[in-house]
This record gives structure tokens, C-alpha cells and sequence, in this order.
């Protein structure tokens, strides 16, 4: 499959010049399951916690209109004092960081998709920690989430420059299943801007890297999954809704005590986009 934007238009286009908190919304992802932080670092609110704010717009001679948002991870090395995270008091995770995503803890979702082309611009950072992630999820997910689709463009690990996962998850049973690849891009993801997509065609769920279809590291094959759940979808008119974050993980290379220079880390999302 060639170039996934040929023969269509672009429905939704992010291009963060600005933060429009009527679209997005920032902190845990939203969920009923648990209390939506995950790894070891909190996700912040809008407007920060622990007087720290990890959203910012930011000026990027790389970025395609000269704005990026970035998203900042910090170590506060602190007891905190955020809600209903786990970490608050355990100075491993005494981290903060950011996530945004369009849906909200009430079920509903500003913007979602049943089908097109997602895809992100971002620069993923280099360091032991980090996992940014660019990502969707059903909107029936929110408050039934026994049964979920999550679809994972892009999870990257921070020490892995040129490799990075994306995976299909179908959650819940009956009929749990999970499909999933290692990505070897060919170039350093941590030294600049890349395009990360999925196309979502009905049944069908295929990865981008660059526009360019992922094959499979084991046969060599172009992927393209099949979503299981579509009937459920489309009898429950459901749509995806996008997650952008960047959180963080323990099991990296860490040195400790961690060094200065590794107390702060910065995922740059240029835009992000639909087509359809």
C-alpha cells in the first residue's frame, strides 16, 4: 500500500499552534477500569501540579508551521500530593508529566473517528526512561471498558533509537486477542521529526512509519490486522478517540542516582491529523 493521505482529505487537523481545552483535555487517561496513571510518573492536569506545568507551545523552525507542543517529564523528588496517584509518596515515581486526549472521564469524547488515517508528527525524546505513545481508544471503552479496543500507533522506549511498538489490543473477554510488531525505522527516531499513522478501514488496522506501510520483522510481510470487535463497533455507533503522552517506565537502563542532565525529558508533537 502506498501513501495513505492519496485520494483523501484532511477532517481534522491539530496543528498546536495554541491548546484548545474544549477539544483536549489533559491528566489521566480516561477510564472507569483504574485511575488512568500508569509507569512511574504522574499525568498532569492542565495548568500543572506541584507547581510545575508540563504543556507548553513552543516556538520549532522544524515544526511544518513553526509551533510544536511540548510535553515536558520532571523528576519533583518529592512527596506529592496529586489525585489518585499511586506514587505520590515512593521517590522512584515522583515524576510529572503529560497527557492529553479528547476523551473525558464522563464518556464523552470532543472528537472521534470510526475510520481514516490518524497520524502525529512527533520527536520522540532519547533517555532510560521514557515512553511516549500516541494512541487511540473506543469511546464505549470510557465507562464500559470490560470489553475495549486500544490501538497503539506508536509506544516508544527512550533507549531503543530505532525500534519502537505498535500493537492492537483487544481487551476484555470473550474473544480477548492482541496483535502486535516491533518497528525497525532505519534512522535514529530520537534525532527529529517522524510520522507515525494507522489507517482504520472498517475491519482493518494498518501502521504507518514515514506514510510508509510496516512489514514484518519475522516474514517481511506488509501488516494489516483485522479488528475483531468492528461488528460491536459499528452496531454501537462507536468511534476512536486519540491519546497523546509521554510517560515514563522503570524497567531502562536507569543509573543511579540519576544524573542531572536525565531529570527532565521532552516529547515535541508538531500536529496531529485525521483524513478520511
Amino acid at each position: 500500500m502506498g501513501d495513505p493521505t492519496v485520494g483523501r482529505k484532511v477532517i481534522f487537523d491539530e496543528p498546536f499552534a495554541g491548546i484548545d481545552t474544549e477539544i483536549w483535555n489533559a491528566g489521566p487517561k480516561a477510564t472507569r477500569a483504574a485511575q488512568g496513571h500508569y509507569g512511574i510518573a504522574a499525568f498532569s492536569r492542565f495548568g500543572g501540579e506541584e507547581g510545575f506545568d508540563p504543556y507548553a507551545i513552543i516556538d520549532d523552525p522544524q515544526a511544518e508551521d513553526g509551533k510544536a507542543l511540548q510535553i515536558t517529564a520532571k523528576y519533583i523528588g518529592r512527596p506529592m500530593q496529586v489525585v489518585n496517584y499511586y506514587g505520590n509518596l515512593d521517590p522512584k515515581f515522583q515524576w510529572l508529566t503529560g497527557n492529553i486526549q479528547t476523551g473525558r472521564l464522563d464518556g464523552t469524547v470532543s472528537r472521534g473517528w470510526r475510520n481514516g488515517y490518524f497520524e502525529a508528527r512527533m520527536w520522540v525524546p532519547e533517555h532510560p526512561l521514557t515512553w511516549p505513545a500516541f494512541w487511540l481508544l473506543n469511546r464505549e471503552s470510557i465507562l464500559r471498558p470490560q470489553q475495549s479496543i486500544e490501538i497503539d500507533i506508536v509506544e516508544h522506549k527512550g533507549w531503543e533509537l530505532d525500534l519502537y511498538g505498535a500493537y492492537l489490543h483487544e481487551w476484555g473477554e470473550p474473544g480477548e486477542r492482541h496483535e502486535g510488531t516491533g518497528v525497525r525505522t532505519g534512522v535514529n527516531v530520537t534525532k527529529g521529526y517522524h510520522l507515525y499513522g494507522v489507517l482504520i478501514d472498517g475491519p482493518r488496522c494498518i501502521p504507518f512509519f514515514d506514510r510508509k506501510q510496516v512489514h514484518s520483522p519475522v516474514n517481511g510481510q506488509p501488516i494489516s490486522w483485522t479488528i475483531a470487535r468492528a461488528p460491536m463497533l459499528d452496531a454501537q455507533q462507536d468511534l476512536f478517540w486519540p491519546l497523546i503522552g509521554l510517560a515514563l517506565r522503570e524497567d531502562g537502563p536507569v543509573r543511579q542516582p540519576l544524573p542531572p542532565e536525565q531529570r527532565e525529558a521532552r516529547l515535541r508533537v508538531d500536529y496531529f491529523r485525521v483524513y478520511g
